[in-house]
């Protein structure tokens, strides 16, 4: 069904390197002595989360609220498959959180994903090399309250424990912003929901939203507005692939859609 976007989670991003040797040593000379900072990096990163998916920063969940009931009954009544959503890229088991649902997983709960990890030699064939370096970009999709900079720290402690006295750990690049929720209590939500559901052959929900978009918040810290976050497309549309398209049917009914909701809006 048409859905209007009611939270969005918000981002951090960084990169972490972990330095052991000053250089890249010979493993048949050094190995077994010398500490291997993909040794290093790797572990603490594999304790990032728990046996049952839970994330292990300290006070991590802290600042993370429940899902209103309300909430919890629009998204159950939309009957997503999770295993037909997992099994379209190859997968079929849950990975997060076991005790919540999978639409909670991907829409309204916090995550911490490695999204890229190198150190060592890793070109054409094989060298029996000890790295003096290893890297990872590291991302956490925020929700509620939760606050980039509390989280960075948590992640900066957790990688502490981790490190060897004669390792040091940089951190060249790091970003965030909050999460963004919106107050549906606001009658314009409700006023654009059923403007919406008259164009479309199913009602209109109200869903969340695993990506994030900063500036919806800025709105809301800026302007003090909330924003109705309302777009047209099909899940087979392939977003940010080489090959994403988009539907015409999505494109009119989309442009129609909006000038039903300006108009009762205006009312």
């Amino acid at each position: 069904p048409p859905a209007i976007t009611t939270q969005l989670r918000g981002l951090l991003g960084l990169e972490v390197t972990v330095t052991a040797p000053e250089m890249d040593l010979h493993s048949g000379m050094y190995g077994g002595i010398a500490m291997n900072p993909i040794r290093v990096l790797s572990k603490a990163l594999g304790a990032l989360h728990d046996d049952t998916g839970r994330i292990t920063l300290e006070g991590f969940y802290d600042d993370v609220p429940e899902l209103p009931d309300t909430v919890r009954a629009q998204w159950q009544n939309l009957a997503f498959d999770h295993a037909r959503f997992l099994g379209d890229v190859g997968l079929s088991i849950p990975a997060g959180e076991q005790d919540r649902t999978p639409l909670e997983m991907i829409w309204s709960r916090p995550t911490a994903e490695v999204n890229g990890i190198w150190g060592g030699y890793i070109g054409d064939g094989f060298k029996t090399v000890l790295p003096s370096k290893a890297s990872a970009k590291v991302s956490f999709r925020l929700v509620g309250q939760q606050d980039p900079e509390k989280i960075l720290a948590a992640f900066k402690k957790h990688m502490l424990t981790f490190l060897p006295d004669d390792c040091k750990i940089d951190y060249p690049h790091e970003k965030g912003s909050g999460a963004s929720v919106m107050r549906l209590d606001n009658p314009a939500f409700e006023k654009a929901r059923k403007a919406i559901s008259a164009e479309w052959p199913r009602p209109a929900v109200f869903a969340g939203c695993g990506g994030s978009i900063p500036i919806a918040g800025h709105f809301q810290d800026l302007l003090g507005m909330d924003v109705v976050l309302a777009g047209w497309g099909n899940d087979d549309d392939l977003i940010h692939s080489p090959n994403e398209k988009y539907d015409l049917r999505s494109f009119h009914l989309g442009t129609r859609s909006w000038a039903r909701v300006i108009m009762a809006l205006a009312e």
